[in-house]
């Protein structure tokens, strides 16, 4: 069902994989739109280790959720900062594509301790991040995207 690399020198391996997932922030989020368009948003995201799924919050309404509701099926790609070797110009870029099936996660307490955990990705005043929970608990929404197939490929941008 999945296609496999064509450059399969390229590859990352799933530790690999799971390490660009785990550090950085955030990426993009595509699922099908309107009239089969697709549609791909930047979101920020906290990957699980123990379970290898990827969690997501947002407000309760929009289109994202409607589109989520209607089909389940996504994929997610994250890509990090890059490095160069020395000597060379050409950065190479680290990059994971995920496909799988989104799920919405109705066990609240589930879902605000991924919000405690995706927010102390960005800061770690504790305080700070219950009193923001508590305040926008209300209009919450936590999802997952429940992996099917991982991709990820090492790439020089010459």
């Amino acid at each position: 069902m999945f296609r496999e690399l064509v450059r399969k020198k390229q590859q990352l391996s799933d530790e690999e994989c799971a390490e660009v997932l785990k550090s950085e922030l955030r990426g993009v989020l595509s699922i099908n739109g309107d009239d089969g368009y697709p549609y791909g948003l930047p979101i920020d995201h906290y990957y699980d280790e123990e379970d290898g799924h990827i969690y997501f919050h947002s407000g309760n309404v929009g289109y994202k959720l409607e589109m989520m509701r209607k089909d389940d099926r996504a994929s997610y790609c994250v890509y990090d900062k890059g490095f160069l070797k020395e000597g060379d110009w050409a950065l190479n870029i680290r990059s994971v594509i995920v496909f799988g099936r989104i799920r919405f996660i109705d066990d609240e307490e589930k879902a605000l301790d991924i919000c405690r955990k995706l927010s102390r990705k960005f800061i770690s005043d504790e305080e700070y991040i219950e009193y923001e929970i508590e305040h926008a608990k209300h209009r919450l929404v936590c999802f997952e995207l429940i992996p099917e197939h991982m991709t990820g490929k090492l790439v020089n941008e010459k």
